[in-house]
């Protein structure tokens, strides 16, 4: 594998931001659309009728309409969608948590899966597999030459059926075959532990379906271990997003009742809300209110938030708003910026429209689109500085971006990002063992959490020498 793969791989793991979506499913759009431009309606069924009968070869009809919906909705934004069957199933798995598959989480080393993690109770868990562990082959493929996204396609399947993968285990320089049957596969999105007595550290990797339940469920462990907490870490390092009541909910167990937690403006009357801390903002319709297990304690618990480049969506939403009511010190690295909110619009049993149909706001009326939060103490990622924070990407990077007025290209910000890359790709190249990467959230090096625990206890904080806030968008009228 090239240097340059090999580090754009360590990038890639904690850099692309999901986007934050709300759910209306639905099968009709807004009648009172304007009148469809009949000049271009007229080119576009020639065109359609040209491929149809002029290609080289056949062509499928509902193929290249479901092309050029994607292509009309590409152009829109880096986050809005269109969803065809294949794609709106993957769409859905990825917010519920649940998948069939063996029950990995897994990354590249060169060329090869590696295996992360098993998940605990998984069928990859009962197999036996190990942290650290390569995968060579899926079935009678090889791996190698594969992308991550391809060797995950092949590892997933319906339930109940197998999957031969070929391991090989480094520390006992041997190959072997395990055979795993597929089934379905629940992510848990939240951990966390009591780190000392008096200080808890607490991890959404992901806003999901199920993960309010679990946040309630691992503050309750927590509690129950260390009923006299002095101060909590809530990390949302690399959390893409996810789910709009998630990021309320989770906000609102530390915040007083009723207060704003975050607001939305857009085109459409819908979009044009304010979300606060009640339960009727973020319960399911005839559930009860999640929340109301948690001590009264958690709403007064001196606390710091962790947030990073990779941090987006949902997770800038609950930052926001804990840093704007003052409930929170927030550290780290400047946000990702993905301020829009994306609604989820079905267009039949097995089709749907991702569009962005707002830009979301801070309680204080701070639009986080294409600028992010800026902590209230930067951190480096170790003791050494900062190793990938250069090359991870953020919404300003990305092309199309919604803006939020006239802005300027960040070319120094483009610049040192490639000098950051070759760097570490000449590194590499010279020496594989001379880039490590970074240490595993929540242990004992990991070097922002202990300036985050060295925070609550009131002592010296190691600062950024180095970073420095980023420019922010000239803000226009809504």
């Amino acid at each position: 594998m090239s240097a340059k793969l090999k580090v754009a791989g360590w990038v890639a793991l904690g850099a692309v931001a999901g986007a934050l979506t709300t759910m209306q499913l639905q099968a009709n759009a807004r009648s009172s659309l304007s009148p469809l431009p009949l000049e271009e309606m007229q080119q576009l069924a020639a065109v359609f009728g040209m491929v149809k009968s002029d290609y080289v070869e056949p062509v499928d009809e509902k193929k290249l309409i479901n092309d050029a919906i994607a292509g009309m909705v590409s152009g829109l934004d880096p986050h809005s969608q269109f969803f065809d069957k294949k794609s709106f199933k993957e769409f859905r798995e990825g917010t519920t948590g649940r998948f069939v598959g063996v029950g990995i989480e897994i990354g590249m080393e060169d060329g090869l899966v590696k295996i992360v993690s098993p998940i605990e109770g998984s069928p990859a868990f009962r197999a036996g597999l190990k942290s650290g562990d390569l995968i060579t082959r899926i079935d009678e493929t090889a791996v190698k030459g594969l992308t991550l996204d391809q060797a995950v396609k092949r590892m997933r399947g319906e339930p109940a059926t197998k999957v031969q993968l070929t391991i090989f285990r480094k520390l006992e320089n041997r190959s072997f075959p395990v055979t795993i049957t597929r089934e379905e596969i629940k992510v848990v999105s939240v951990r966390g532990k009591v780190i000392e007595p008096g200080y808890a550290w607490l991890r959404l990797s992901q806003f999901q379906d199920r993960t309010v339940d679990d946040f309630v469920k691992k503050l309750e462990e927590i509690y129950k271990q260390d009923p006299k907490l002095k101060g909590l870490v809530l990390d949302l390092r690399n959390d893409p997003g996810g789910l709009l009541e998630g990021a309320v909910a989770v906000s609102a167990a530390f915040l007083p009742k009723d207060v704003e937690v975050v607001s939305t403006n857009g085109q459409i009357a819908e979009s044009k809300a304010s979300f606060k801390a009640n339960p009727e903002y973020y319960q399911r319709r005839g559930g009860s209110d999640p929340l109301k297990k948690l001590p009264d304690a958690l709403k007064s618990i001196p606390m710091v938030v962790l947030v990073n480049e990779g941090s987006a969506s949902a997770s800038e939403i609950v930052a926001g708003a804990l840093q704007d009511h003052k409930r929170a010190v927030i550290m780290g690295a400047q946000t990702f910026g993905k301020g829009s909110v994306q609604t989820v619009r079905q267009l039949s049993p097995e089709t749907a429209l991702k569009i962005t149909t707002a830009r979301y706001y801070t309680p204080s009326g701070r639009s986080i689109q294409a600028k992010g939060i800026v902590p209230d103490v930067m951190l480096d990622e170790t003791a050494e500085g900062n190793v990938f924070a250069a090359l991870r990407m953020r919404e300003a990077d990305l092309e199309k971006h919604l803006q939020n007025g006239p802005e300027d290209k960040d070319e120094a910000r483009a610049k040192a990002r490639e000098e950051a890359r070759a760097k570490l790709e000449a590194e590499y190249a010279k020496n594989k063992d001379s880039i490590k990467p970074l240490p595993e959230f929540g242990s004992a090096e990991d070097f922002p959490l202990q300036q985050a625990l060295n925070q609550l206890k009131g002592k010296p904080v190691v600062v950024s020498k180095t970073a420095t806030e980023r420019k922010a968008e000239a803000k226009t009228g809504e």
